[in-house]
């Protein structure tokens, strides 16, 4: 079946008549089709600001409550284990894009959530500072506020800082290339 076939009956079909409640299978379906369903286990993937929520809904407010509604839907499907996932970076359009966790994981209460992250293999209940929370200095000496220069986007203007460490992101707003994001370490920055 031509991948366009495919997604055209997923988007019909997907939902409660796709499998009986006790068969054993994997469905896959919107936070749409899933209203008013329940599952063991549910899995939902790409908990990225962008992503879900869209980059559109970030961009029109009223948008941006749907999907917390749709969210909300999600996260209350699951009857046992809730699986949340999101990338740090991926490849969108042929180029590396860096995001941070949905806002909707950070509206988890922290009692409920354990963070699993495999780089290091080792679950361990979320910290203080909850994921994706943004910090008014890193640990490499940046600052929100600060004017920077890039080789490749030019100046722009420091606007999020994320991570510690090797791994801290800085996200910049660049005249006319728009705001990105960044890892510090391999960013080399200059300071304006």
């Amino acid at each position: 079946m031509p991948l366009q076939a495919f997604l055209s009956h997923a988007a019909l079909e997907a939902g409660e008549g796709q499998a009986d409640a006790y068969q054993d299978a994997v469905q896959l379906m919107t936070l749409h089709s899933a209203k008013g369903l329940e599952f063991r286990q549910v899995f939902i993937v790409g908990m990225e600001e962008g992503m879900f929520p869209s980059q559109m809904s970030l961009d029109e407010g009223g948008r941006l409550e749907e999907e917390r509604r749709l969210a909300y839907v999600g996260l209350t499907r699951a009857m046992q284990k809730l699986t949340l996932t999101y990338a740090e970076t991926r490849r969108l359009y042929g180029k590396e894009v860096y995001h941070r966790p949905s806002r909707f994981i950070g509206e988890i209460p922290e009692d409920c959530v354990e963070e699993v992250r495999l780089r290091a293999s080792v679950s361990r209940s979320v910290s203080h500072r909850r994921m994706g929370t943004p910090i008014s200095e890193s640990d490499t000496g940046y600052k929100l506020g600060q004017r920077v220069r890039h080789a490749k986007f030019g100046e722009g203007t420091i606007v999020n800082l994320e991570g510690s460490g090797e791994h801290s992101r800085l996200q910049i707003a660049f005249q006319g290339e728009g705001i990105k994001w960044l890892v510090a370490a391999y960013a080399k920055l200059e300071t304006v």
